[in-house]
């Protein structure tokens, strides 16, 4: 009989004997290992935190208890113990199914909602001060992985702490790992303390010392009367004590036993608390322990060799290694190109020149606002930074884009992956905003390309305009255009006539919608025999106002057409410039709406729902082109 079929609820975790719990970690491992492997997901992280979360569950009795996990994407065997097991489980990251994350519309047992790094100690502080105020008794436990450390969220939450609570616990979930291998002063810090031989047993060993030596007891016993550990009295402060914590650890992960010791120690805490657990990434699945960065966040994959099941076409680049592959040909001609990554080198493709050219690339951790800090010092020295962040995680970075880049005009290229829709991921990643939030900035320029051979012409066009550049393009496959074997340099503002527009409709496009733009003008042209223009216009700031002007003069119908929410989007750029010219044209705007956009199979089906299919977008133009006709 499996023991899952038995979990309906944590209630459910707490009345099994310690001697089922391992064999209940082998079976989430294993469903976590066979839903992922056919949905894709976050596999190294939720596999690496199996017993820690039994753990927490035993110890801690949620809804009541708050456990707030970091980004949240660690939060599978949290969701198989709190009644989102079997079928459920298996709807994971599918349309209609649960989510990836913690999500609190999905359950009473997510307390907090999450999907981008370092939120997790502030919303727990939150929760407590609240707590506190309300005079609850509820536990607030953070979880967090190393990785966090490294984003400077958390330590203005961790410089609170202490003089906000007496009661907040901190486990540090600590497995060398973000999504790249954990760089810098931080990630050096955590490993001296788990491999230091003499303070490992000094921790393990002094107690039981002092108590066979002469007097032994004695010192122990002034010791424990100072308010002091053992540990403490013997060796150096930590980073967290000094941060106002009591610390313990480094601990077994994995050692359900210690584990459940450590934590009921900490629910009786009257001062804040960090637990510091080593646990093991991709543990379970080989592939994944051989490839923790891969499967980080993977694809359907085999179970077997790790080998991708979704057989794409290995001859077509993705964006991302369009994009870093030709900075690496750049980069190689021109010493003072560097490429700037936020913990996201394979996702970004900044892999590329990581491994080509290591002198010229930075890691800073999961640190976006440094990123782009670091990358604006560095263009006031005469350096040609491209930092490729998400788009989604570029929201982190817009005051300084604004105040360090913008305002300071300084030749910072940002790189958005991500641009549009992330699918599985959902929500919190879908990059729909970001032409919005940055179209405001004086001195921006904004860009998309409709293929892989224009993202490389854009991307050697912003490295030597001279200015704030920021280039967006979807995740995933390029259209399989290869990239030509010398640069062209585009003028900046100007779009690209593709279908000469014959003095009726004009669809005006940017980026992956181009494609969709053209085969919208042939179900026009085929159906209603309708002969629509199709723009590329490449800019979403500045626009080509003079084509615009041009257009907006020979044709009866503008159509916008943007991967991307139509509020403060390409459209509402393009509805601007024709009022400020007092020209009253006709003007349809199609985007995505003013919602959060939920999670789906993929990109076409999530379209679909939302009105944007091809077949969807060319029934919307026609409906507009009729109240066109009406007008004139």
């Amino acid at each position: 009989m499996s023991l899952l079929n038995e979990i309906k609820s944590p209630a459910d975790v707490k009345k099994l004997p310690a001697e089922k719990l391992p064999e209940l970690a082998k079976e989430i491992r294993d469903e976590i290992i066979q839903v992922t492997s056919k949905n894709g997901g976050h596999v190294s992280p939720n596999l690496g935190i199996v017993e820690l979360t039994i753990a927490l569950h035993r110890v801690f009795s949620t809804p009541e208890d708050k456990i707030i996990f970091d980004v949240s994407h660690q939060c599978y065997t949290h969701k198989i113990l709190t009644g989102r097991q079997g079928d459920i489980f298996k709807t994971l990251r599918k349309s209609g199914g649960i989510t990836g994350f913690c999500n609190r519309e999905e359950s009473v047992h997510d307390a907090f909602g999450a999907g981008h790094a370092g939120t997790a100690a502030s919303a727990a502080l939150g929760l407590a001060a609240a707590r506190d105020r309300l005079g609850g008794d509820e536990n607030i436990i953070a979880v967090l992985g190393d990785a966090a450390l490294t984003n400077g969220i958390t330590y203005e939450a961790f410089n609170n702490i202490s003089k906000t609570t007496k009661r907040l616990i901190v486990v540090l979930n600590d497995n060398g790992m973000s999504i790249s291998k954990n760089v810098g002063i931080i990630a050096q810090k955590l490993g001296d303390i788990i491999t230091n031989p003499f303070r490992n047993k000094i921790h393990k060993d002094l107690d039981s010392f002092l108590q066979r030596v002469p007097g032994g007891k004695d010192a122990s016993k002034f010791i424990e009367k100072a308010g002091r550990s053992i540990k403490d009295f013997f060796l150096p402060c930590s980073l967290f004590e000094n941060l106002g914590f009591r610390y313990l650890g480094p601990i077994d992960g994995h050692n359900l036993v210690l584990l459940e010791h450590y934590l009921n120690f900490c629910k009786s805490s009257e001062e804040p608390v960090l637990l510091h657990v080593v646990t093991q990434k991709g543990r379970g699945l080989k592939c994944a322990l051989e490839n923790p960065e891969k499967f980080h966040g993977a694809s359907p994959y085999e179970i077997e060799t790790g080998e991708s099941t979704e057989n794409p076409n290995k001859d077509i680049l993705s964006y991302q290694d369009a994009m870093g592959k030709a900075l690496v040909r750049y980069a190689k001609k021109d010493p003072k190109i560097v490429g700037i990554t936020a913990a996201m080198a394979s996702g970004t493709g900044l892999c590329h020149i990581k491994k080509a050219l290591p002198q010229q690339f930075f890691d800073v951790g999961i640190a976006e606002e440094h990123a782009a800090v670091f990358a604006a010092g560095m263009a006031a020295q005469g350096f040609r930074p491209v930092t490729a962040i998400y788009s989604s995680f570029m929201q982190r970075a817009f005051d300084c884009a604004m105040h360090d880049v913008c305002l300071q005009n300084l030749p910072v290229v940002f790189c958005m992956d991500r641009a549009g829709l992330s699918p599985n991921d959902g929500a919190t990643h879908h990059g729909l905003f970001d032409i919005a939030f940055l179209r405001c900035l004086p001195n921006a320029v904004i860009m998309q390309p409709k293929n892989e051979d224009e993202l490389a012409d854009m991307l050697y066009t912003s490295i030597y305009s001279g200015k704030p550049c920021f280039i967006r393009y979807p995740r995933g496959k390029g259209v399989g255009v290869p990239t030509k074997d010398e640069p062209a340099t585009l003028e900046i503002g100007k779009a690209e006539e593709v279908k000469k527009p014959e003095g009726s409709i004009v669809i005006w496009a940017l980026g992956n919608m181009v494609a969709e733009a053209e085969k919208a003008a042939k179900i026009l042209l085929e159906e209603d025999g309708i002969n629509a223009g199709v723009v590329n216009a490449r800019f979403a700031k500045p626009l080509d106002g003079e084509l615009l002007l041009e257009h907006a003069r020979k044709n009866s119908l503008i159509v916008t057409l943007e991967d991307h929410v139509k509020a403060g989007g390409f459209g509402s750029a393009v509805s601007e410039f024709l009022t400020e010219h007092n020209w009253p044209c006709s003007l349809k705007i199609i985007g995505w709406p003013d919602k959060f956009i939920p999670h789906g199979d993929n990109v076409a089906s999530i379209r679909e729902l939302f009105g944007l299919s091809t077949r969807q977008i060319a029934d919307q133009i026609k409906q507009a082109w009729s109240v066109a006709c009406k007008k004139d």
